[in-house]
């Protein structure tokens, strides 16, 4: 994947919940150079559902990436919790979507065996784009801010995945 913003066409999707984020997003990345296509939802409509927006986005995503290789087209989807949207576009065959939390892992933590868990909160965006070629990003609205948004998205697309002989195998089991 290219760092080029040029070279990254990228899909936004939201529902209700998400409305004002991908609103957000679209502007921002617009006005950093890429080709942003917002899927809607276009009017905030607090009974339409997640999977009417979310599904297209992730379609567009599949159908538009090579079946091997790094990913060149992103989606990013968002809604309340994002797990619901993430599920969504993880139906669809060939995409790879991952939930972002924000700083929900703050640097400094440890897992079981007393190894740091995470440098900073976006470390989940820079593994499960470089490890797992991830190609749509999910965002729960009610726990990200704006800025944390801005600064996974602009991360997730400048992100390469490692191409590594391991990671390559296991996303070709799935």
């Amino acid at each position: 994947m290219s760092s080029n913003p040029a070279t990254s066409n990228i899909y936004l999707a939201a529902d209700h919940a998400g409305f004002a984020l991908k609103n957000t997003l679209v502007a921002f990345l617009r006005a950093r150079g890429y080709t942003v296509e917002d899927l809607g939802a276009h009017d905030l409509s607090p009974e339409d559902d997640y999977p009417d927006f979310v599904t297209p986005c992730a379609k567009r995503v599949a159908q538009e990436n090579p079946r091997t290789g790094a990913a060149q087209v992103f989606g990013i989807v968002i809604g309340g919790s994002g797990q619901g949207e993430a599920m969504a576009a993880n139906r669809v065959p060939g995409v790879r979507a991952a939930v972002f939390y924000g700083d929900a892992h703050a640097p400094g933590t440890v897992d079981a065996e007393g190894t740091p868990a995470a440098k900073d909160g976006l470390d989940i965006i820079r593994l499960t784009r470089a490890h797992n070629d991830a190609n749509v990003l999910s965002f729960g609205a009610r726990f990200v801010s704006d800025e944390e948004a801005e600064r996974a998205a602009l991360l997730f697309l400048s992100t390469p995945f490692s191409g590594g002989a391991r990671h390559i195998r296991r996303i070709s089991k799935y």
